[in-house]
């Protein structure tokens, strides 16, 4: 029996004035997966997911987090979501393990419970060694990673990060990122980042949206399908450029072609094919049946960065 959706988001929308944030919004997202959410600023990525962690009313439709409803049952719906916003509100004269504490009180842990998950959060967030810190004397790095630990520290099954790794260093990164994906393994989350390669590392599914709807949505490779037209293999083989053409236009999986020189005797064949077809194991056959010399031969696919630009090339300005 497939489990329920962690998330269900139906047909919402939110307006401010006349401007329409938010429109006709529907997605879901399962137990145990990490979803990227993408667009450009204005897209109306924060305000759904403020929407979703109960801070923003919506002025239509419905979103329910692991059954329950945000609008009616929003006390439910908060124990069940740990939310790190972009601009992550830490008291600067608090101790880390201070501040733990205190947030896990708010949530509703007391007493053993409460010391217990601070140490576990304190472990999983590598925070062990500057616990008695004051968080204004720690890096940009350990202020993350202690919005993180707040947003676990109840233990709750979804996560709803917003640009976590905003103005971290690769290193911090890389660390950020490696954490994210052991924290999916139990709960699900959803992440917003504008470092398409880090969403592409990390999330399991994406969804892209442009001016308040989602535009796209499924894997990483389901998305490179469905714009499967601009695949091409691209190899550099030594041969008569007319028995390059020949060969190519007898080719029936090719649709389009174009042959440039290159250095030496060598020619660029840039071949496209039908259904995103990979005519790698293709053309290599054909060059050493035919005795030609192939010193390249790759297959270019379209990374999350096309996708993301083909899909949102017109932009309205900021939340």
């Amino acid at each position: 029996m497939e489990e329920a959706p962690v998330i269900e988001v139906s047909h919402l929308t939110r307006h401010f004035g006349r401007v329409t944030a938010v429109e006709d919004l529907s997605f879901t997202v399962g137990p145990c997966e990490i979803v990227g959410f993408l667009g450009p600023n204005g897209a109306g990525k924060s305000t759904t997911m403020r929407i979703l962690a109960g801070f923003l009313p919506a002025s239509s439709g419905t979103a329910r987090i692991a059954g329950f409803d945000v609008f009616h049952e929003s006390i439910e719906v908060r124990r069940r979501i740990g939310y790190m916003p972009e601009n992550n509100p830490l008291p600067t004269d608090m101790r880390v393990r201070e501040y733990l504490k205190f947030r896990a009180r708010l949530k509703g842990l007391h007493g053993e419970t409460c010391r217990e998950r601070v140490d576990v959060v304190l472990d999983l967030c590598g925070l062990r060694e500057v616990g008695r810190r004051i968080i204004g004397t720690l890096s940009k790095g350990y202020r993350q990673r202690v919005g993180l630990a707040d947003a676990l520290v109840h233990d709750p099954p979804l996560l709803i990060l917003d640009e976590p790794t905003i103005g971290l260093d690769p290193n911090q990164i890389r660390s950020l990122r490696q954490l994210i994906k052991d924290l999916g393994q139990r709960r699900s989350v959803l992440l917003s980042s504008h470092i398409l390669s880090e969403v592409e590392m990390t999330c399991t599914r994406v969804l892209i949206m442009h001016r308040g709807r989602v535009r796209a949505a499924g894997t990483t490779a389901d998305l490179q399908k469905a714009m499967s037209d601009g695949n091409q293999v691209v190899a550099e083989i030594c041969a008569p450029e007319e028995d390059l053409r020949e060969c190519w236009e007898s080719m029936h999986e090719i649709t389009a072609f174009n042959i440039s020189p290159c250095s030496g005797d060598f020619f660029r064949c840039a071949l496209t094919a039908a259904n995103g077809t990979d005519l790698r194991d293709r053309v290599f056959d054909e060059a050493r049946n035919r005795g030609w010399r192939l010193r390249e031969l790759t297959f270019t696919r379209h990374s999350l960065e096309d996708i993301f630009v083909h899909l949102t090339r017109t932009e309205r300005p900021e939340e």
